[in-house]
């Protein structure tokens, strides 16, 4: 999704720049901690950008409302001035901050693909001036990344399985968890397929549906765990499985790419 406009420089952030679904605590704490940044940083503050779910208004219990601070350097003093309000805000939203610089955002996009290409669709605005213009993603790249995602949440899935199968809770919340990264991966093998999405939701539910098997019911558990970040018993430890599964054959779809 395009990014909304810039408010002007050093101008107060209001909610109403802000997606009208996300609630209303969020949208406070979003104010107060984007202008705690523009009054810390002062010049050296490039961009704050929110990025993912909550860009998209569409969190969730399982959501992190996630953050990109771009600076021309990083001085520690300033930063440490901040901090006692992002560690609030931390506790209150699940608010995560990542510090980047201006001089490294080509570097990160490139090393953190996958991510970086969910804030290409899904970033807003809050301040300063949108730096994704001048940022771009090699498609061989991206693609060894998703792959690289995809295996990583595998072997995790699996780890998990083994460590916490009798503990549903757990399990509940490593399903919550999986469902950004297969979401993401879905929506940029789709649109490196050419076949772009509106959202990543969408992309994992019409993926998985070409895929040659019923995974219908393993997303809507898994949405249902994401909302509530809790399942029926004696659901969670074979969904977590099949969850597994799944991010293999989504990554065996993306090394199609790479062929």
């Amino acid at each position: 999704m395009p990014a909304s406009p810039s408010p002007q420089s050093g101008a107060a952030l209001t909610e109403g720049a802000l997606p009208q679904a996300l609630p209303a605590e969020v949208k406070s704490w979003l104010v107060r901690v984007a202008e705690s940044l523009v009054q810390t940083f002062g010049s050296d503050l490039e961009s704050v950008i929110l990025f993912g779910s909550a860009a998209a208004g569409q969190l969730r219990a399982s959501s992190d409302v996630n953050l990109l601070v771009v600076l021309q350097t990083f001085d520690p003093d300033r930063a440490q001035r901040a901090g006692n309000l992002l560690e609030d805000a931390a506790a209150a939203i699940e608010l995560h901050p990542m510090f980047v610089l201006k001089a490294e955002l080509q570097l990160a996009a490139e090393s953190f693909a996958v991510k970086f290409d969910d804030i290409l669709h899904r970033r807003v605005l809050l301040f300063g001036s949108d730096p994704f213009d001048a940022i771009s993603i090699p498609r061989a790249l991206l693609v060894h990344r998703i792959r690289q995602v995809l295996l990583n949440l595998t072997l995790r899935l699996r780890y998990t399985y083994v460590l916490r199968g009798g503990r549903e809770e757990r399990l509940a919340l490593s399903i919550a968890d999986a469902a950004a990264p297969l979401r993401r991966s879905a929506q940029a093998i789709l649109e490196l397929s050419g076949r772009p999405e509106s959202s990543p939701k969408a992309a994992l539910e019409r993926l998985a549906a070409e895929l040659g098997e019923d995974w219908s019911a393993d997303l809507a558990r898994m949405s249902a765990a994401r909302e509530d970040l809790r399942l029926p018993a004696g659901v969670a430890a074979p969904l977590l499985l099949r969850l597994a599964a799944l991010a293999e054959a989504l990554q065996r779809r993306a090394g199609e790419l790479a062929e």
